[in-house]
């Protein structure tokens, strides 16, 4: 299957409706993806990145049927990973000595997964490879979110291919912005920025605006993954600099595990007491034994506040709580205020734990946390309560 985007630019991609998880089990795709791959066909002719490689061999057959190989003058691989360039090296077999265009650290990356000596040329921000009457001007990006990821510019067609930025893991047959559910794209959207590029905000920032200096015309963003925006795309561009941007809602999010039922009922008389102060903030309870990680963090990177609870089992806490707590650290999330919570037997080490992990992940801990022995009677509940109350009023 193929698609005209616009004029002689073809999306020859491949999506990919049961994907449930991605990076490994790292990220949860529930909406399905694509790998989206762009066949520009100018004067010369230049395919921009490729498919997963379980995905290879369908992938260069499809494209085999809609132009010869040999006809292919460029390739421009814009990241490394493998849901980006797995169809290279089945691909370089039919055409070995097609020129890739990537940046420095891209050879490093490709040779480093691939092991192959492709006619690699090294592109940097600024140079530019003439299609004939269009050109393709490349724009480094790194960390954006590997050290190697590149955004291509086509003149002309006012086209930005933007990698994995304003992308999203979405699968649907209708591939532009305008045509799907609008609360589900966005949704997306932010689940990807906080997951995937929350740690590299800054980075975001100082790319767009570099980028915006350019004042090149937009008419459309085609991403790597999921929906192409034509209608309207600095919308998503405005949205990355609000994420981007510590971003917060009126929002507390309450994460939990519970043992036997006392933590729970820990974060719902909290729960209950920032309501009774708060009627503005959304509160939001999530079990995270029950709850996928990346929904969760996507509720974090929203909120204003976060509380974590976990009972203590062996001088520690639940593994669900311990591992959310450490993939926020690497996330850095940045001007959130948190606090701990927990009930024990006889120990009661975890909401020490808890605010550790918390302090070093950049939260913002005001005080020792709240911790009750056994399950909560009416005294722990009513304590629970107004330590609800306190925290919303901080």
């Amino acid at each position: 299957m193929s698609m005209r985007v616009k004029n002689n630019i073809h999306w020859v991609g491949k999506i990919d409706w049961e994907l449930r998880k991605f990076h490994g089990d790292e990220y949860s795709t529930h909406k399905g993806s694509s790998y989206n791959s762009y066949l520009v066909r100018e004067q010369k002719v230049a395919l921009i990145d490729t498919v997963w490689g379980p995905y290879a061999k369908e992938f260069v057959d499809r494209l085999a049927a809609e132009i010869d190989l040999k006809k292919i003058d460029y390739i421009i691989a814009s990241h490394a990973e493998s849901d980006h360039s797995g169809a290279l090296p089945e691909l370089m077999r039919h055409i070995p000595d097609t020129p890739i265009y990537c940046t420095k650290n891209g050879v490093k990356s490709l040779t480093g997964m691939y092991h192959k000596d492709w006619n690699f040329r090294t592109v940097k921000t600024g140079d530019k490879l003439s299609l004939g009457d269009k050109e393709l001007v490349f724009v480094e990006a790194p960390m954006l979110h590997w050290p190697d990821s590149m955004f291509s510019y086509l003149t002309g067609d006012a086209v930005l291919f933007s990698n994995d930025a304003f992308g999203q893991h979405y699968a649907s047959e209708s591939m532009f912005n305008d045509l799907v559910d609008q609360a589900e794209l966005f949704q997306e959207c932010l689940k990807y920025y906080a997951n995937i590029l929350t740690p590299f905000s800054p980075m975001v920032i100082r790319k767009i605006n570099e980028v915006l200096g350019f004042k090149l015309p937009l008419d459309m963003i085609l991403t790597s993954h999921g929906i192409i925006w034509r209608d309207k795309p600095a919308q998503i561009v405005e949205k990355y600099l609000q994420w981007a941007d510590n971003y917060q809602e009126n929002q507390i999010t309450i994460l939990y595990d519970t043992m036997w039922n006392s933590t729970r009922v820990m974060a719902e008389e909290i729960a209950a007491g920032i309501g009774e102060v708060d009627t503005e903030v959304t509160v939001k309870l999530y079990n995270l034994a029950k709850t996928d990680k990346n929904d969760a963090i996507t509720e974090v990177f929203k909120s204003k506040a976060v509380l974590v609870g976990s009972p203590t089992i062996n001088n520690g806490i639940l593994v669900s709580v311990a591992a959310l707590l450490e993939e926020m650290k690497g996330l850095k999330f940045k001007n959130k205020k948190a606090a701990a919570f927990g009930s024990y037997g006889w120990s009661g080490e975890s909401v020490k734990v808890i605010a550790r992990h918390l302090t070093e992940s950049g939260f913002l801990v005001g005080d020792e946390g709240l911790r009750l022995t056994w399950a909560p009677d009416g005294e722990s509940r009513k304590a629970c309560r107004e330590y609800g109350r306190t925290f919303a009023k901080t």
